[in-house]
């Protein structure tokens, strides 16, 4: 027998489901690993999921991996209005605070668009990512920053050599956002020192300071 569907709620679905497809639009600053294209959010995010499940291993707490991975394919829906904010454009204050306030807008706006019960538990993930304040956010945090260091040196130095990144402006932003006494920080770290040895990424500047 089939259900009965509650036409409204199921239409309501449909709409979220649509305009979340435009976040196959919001090109990135890295490039894939063939160098031929930027990558966009949604491939972005599809990923990291994948990033979740076959480096569950290596979370330094215990974590609901399904719960990381859900938080994970809703981090960047905000990008859809607020577009994607270089990382290194935050470093400074008022980028970075203008930044905060588009993507509580955006979130306001996207996931009200499914049901209140739907709504609130996305954008309750959504929230969560944002904090930190969890084992799972913690880790979902520490692959979102693996992942473009990864693509930036498959693909020849990326965003790095686009934009002139030098290693001090990266393994600080390592050590900012990503778990302490973590064997993927650790990995992440060593990525940056042979980049700069295989000439992908620029080496420090003189006198910078190492967090």
């Amino acid at each position: 027998m089939n259900a009965v569907a509650n036409t409204d709620r199921l239409e309501q679905q449909v709409a979220f489901l649509m305009e979340i497809d435009r976040l196959k639009t919001v090109l990135r600053q890295t490039p894939i690993t063939d160098s031929s294209r930027p990558e966009n959010t949604a491939e972005h995010s599809w990923h990291l999921a994948m990033f979740a499940l076959v480096f569950a291993e290596y979370a330094t707490e215990p974590v609901d991996i399904a719960r990381v991975v859900m938080m994970l394919l809703v981090h960047d829906l905000v990008e859809i209005d607020a577009g994607d904010v270089f990382v290194y454009a935050t470093n400074d204050a008022a980028v970075a605070a203008q930044q905060d306030t588009d993507e509580q807008v955006a979130a306001d706006r996207i996931f009200a668009l499914l049901p209140p019960d739907q709504g609130a538990e996305l954008r309750a993930l959504w929230d969560e990512f944002e904090s930190k304040a969890t084992p799972e956010s913690r880790f979902a945090k520490t692959i979102d920053r693996l992942q473009p260091i990864l693509l930036n040196r498959e693909s020849g130095g990326g965003s790095w050599s686009l934009h002139s990144v030098t290693a001090d402006m990266t393994s600080n932003l390592i050590r900012r956002t990503m778990q302490r006494d973590s064997v993927l920080t650790d990995y992440a770290l060593a990525l940056v020192d042979q980049a700069v040895l295989d000439g992908l990424l620029l080496p420090p500047k003189p006198g910078a300071f190492t967090e």
